[in-house]
C-alpha cells in the first residue's frame, strides 16, 4: 500500500496553511517562506522497509526517515525537534508530532491519483494538494 505514495509529488493547492503554521508556532518570516515554497515531496521506501519522505523548496531541503509505527526524533522544516511516529490507517499515511506539550497530526492520502495532507492543531486544519510528477 505505501506503493502509492512513492514518487515525486509537488504542492498544487494551499488552503488555511498560513493559520495552521501560526497555531504549531511559526513565527512571521519563517510563515512567509512556508506561504511562498512550493515544495515537492520524494517518497521513497528502501527493501528494508525504511521510509523517506524528503521534501524540497528553493529555501530549504529537509528528509526524514523511519519505519512505520517506530517512534524518532524529528527536527521540523519550521526548527521544532519533535517525537514523531507515522502510522498507515486506513490507507493514510498519519503522522504524529508531539513537543512541549503540544500535538499536532498530517494525515497524507492518495485520491484520485493525487495527494492530499490535512494537517491539524487543535481546531486549526489545513489541507495541501500534491501532483504526482511524470
Amino acid at each position: 500500500i505505501m506503493d502509492h505514495f512513492v514518487g515525486t509529488w509537488t504542492l498544487t493547492a494551499s488552503e488555511n496553511f498560513d493559520e495552521y503554521m501560526k497555531a504549531i508556532g511559526v513565527g512571521f518570516a519563517t510563515r512567509q517562506m512556508g506561504n511562498m515554497a512550493k515544495p515537492n515531496l520524494v517518497i521513497s521506501v528502501d527493501d528494508a522497509g525504511l521510509i523517506s519522505i524528503k521534501s524540497e523548496t528553493t529555501f530549504k531541503t529537509s528528509v526524514i526517515e523511519f519505519k512505520l509505527s517506530e517512534e524518532f526524533d524529528e527536527t521540523t522544516a519550521d526548527g521544532r525537534s519533535t517525537k514523531t511516529t507515522i502510522t498507515l490507517e486506513n490507507g493514510k499515511l498519519v503522522q504524529q508530532q508531539t513537543w512541549d506539550g503540544k500535538k499536532t497530526t498530517l494525515e497524507r492520502e492518495i485520491q484520485d491519483g493525487k495527494m492530499t495532507t490535512k494537517c491539524v492543531m487543535d481546531d486549526v486544519v489545513a489541507m495541501r494538494t500534491y501532483e504526482k510528477g511524470t
